[in-house]
């Protein structure tokens, strides 16, 4: 994969990649998220996500709207409990409008009063159509067990009264103390030269003043096992269990990110969805995830069955668990599940936006580019002992939590 990387003096960096095609994808990566806001500040990020739609120094919202919607592209942005991204996609000659409205929005944005007074009420509709959404809402509500008391713990979105307290003022502030010129990545995939690329970045990001504060301080994650019931209102029984696992830079993290594709990924023939769904019929969604951020990780497993069936449905996912903390894969099963991982892989270096992204936070946290072959080698290079190994240390039964919805 050939790759243009540079650095401003103002710390922002670039990483491109040329692909053929008629769209373009670029976006702006800023390592803040939601873990960084005090307790008074829960939701900001995301609300001032909100807002940077809404108005710069240099233009109003309908334009930020209008701007690359007029020409068949897309304008969006996101945010997680450890980044912000602004992203677009477009026809690679309007590649240019869109490079100019990120960094317009990124550093030009005005978060207007009565914006601001708006903005809140569509995003509190927003917490209420979450909390009517138990499916999603108990992977909030099991991140704020496992990491209790802790920033990491709480949700992205925020809750209904600290949201109504923001002001324009308060926001301000925050970018202020947080948005880090040497914490962003700009990137980019698509049929665009180097040597356009590499202008287009001076021109927009070259004039931004450089911002640096101190990296963040990450403390120690404090963990104990915990169980609870809730009463809720559902059809269903929702049920989520789970652990801490490890951090994005553990060299253990491929082999837990392979395991849980075995466990309950995307593909049908997962031993959760074969033994749960298939075998038994006791659920229409059963999945296992592995989220791993820059100091540790969380493992979950997720079911919504009949409450008749939860107590069979929980013990056959922890069977699930014990078979792969006792049975070491043969060789046969590890090649099967490494050409699975392997494969969805190389999909997803296929669809561009999703790599432009990929490319851009792993610039941000690792200071490096893995191609899909150095990726594929260390996942060929995994061993059913170091898999056992991990299973037993993140799949223990006496270490996982459980959260249900009744």
């Amino acid at each position: 994969m050939q790759l243009l990387n540079h650095t401003l003096d103002n710390g922002i960096r670039l990483i491109h990649h040329r692909t053929n095609g008629m769209v373009a994808h670029c976006g702006l990566i800023i390592n803040i998220g939601s873990r960084d806001e005090k307790a008074s500040e829960h939701g900001m990020v995301h609300f001032i996500e909100h807002m940077l739609f809404k108005g710069t120094r240099k233009h109003k919202a309908y334009y930020i709207f209008s701007r690359l919607d007029d020409a068949g592209g897309e304008l969006n942005a996101y945010t997680t409990k450890e980044e912000t991204a602004i992203h677009a996609s477009v026809l690679k000659e309007d590649f240019e409008k869109a490079a100019e409205l990120i960094s317009d929005i990124a550093f030009n944005s005005v978060f207007p009063d009565k914006d601001v007074e708006k903005e809140k009420d569509v995003i509190i509709e927003e917490i209420n159509s979450y909390l009517d959404t138990p499916a999603e809402l108990i992977f909030d509500e099991f991140e704020e067990m496992v990491f209790s008391g802790q920033p990491l713990g709480r949700s992205i979105l925020g809750t209904r009264d600290i949201v109504r307290s923001f002001t324009q003022q308060a926001l301000n502030e925050f970018v202020a103390r947080n948005y880090n010129t040497h914490q962003m990545v700009f990137c980019s995939v698509g049929n665009i030269p180097d040597e356009k690329i590499q202008r287009l970045f001076n021109k927009y990001f070259g004039p931004v003043p450089a911002k640096k504060k101190s990296a963040r301080n990450n403390k120690k994650v404090l963990y104990k096992p915990s169980s609870v019931t809730k009463k809720m209102d559902t059809n269903q029984n929702h049920c989520i269990i789970g652990n801490v696992s490890y951090s994005l830079k553990d060299k253990r993290r491929m082999g837990m990110f392979l395991l849980n594709n075995i466990l309950g990924g995307q593909g049908n023939n997962s031993r959760l969805n074969l033994s749960l769904r298939e075998k038994n019929g006791l659920a229409y969604t059963i999945e296992s995830n592995y989220n791993a951020y820059q100091d540790t990780g969380v493992f979950s497993i997720y079911f919504g069955t009949d409450s008749r069936n939860l107590e069979k449905s929980i013990s056959i996912a922890n069977a699930e668990l014990n078979k792969l903390r006792n049975i070491k894969l043969g060789p046969i099963q590890l090649s099967k599940a490494k050409n699975q991982i392997k494969g969805y892989l190389a999909r997803g270096y296929e669809n561009h936006e999703s790599l432009m992204l990929s490319l851009g936070k792993s610039l941000l946290v690792f200071n490096k580019i893995d191609t899909l072959e150095e990726i594929c080698k260390k996942i060929d290079s995994l061993t059913s002992s170091e898999l056992l190994g991990i299973a037993n240390d993140i799949f223990d039964l006496s270490k996982l939590s459980t959260l249900i919805y009744k």
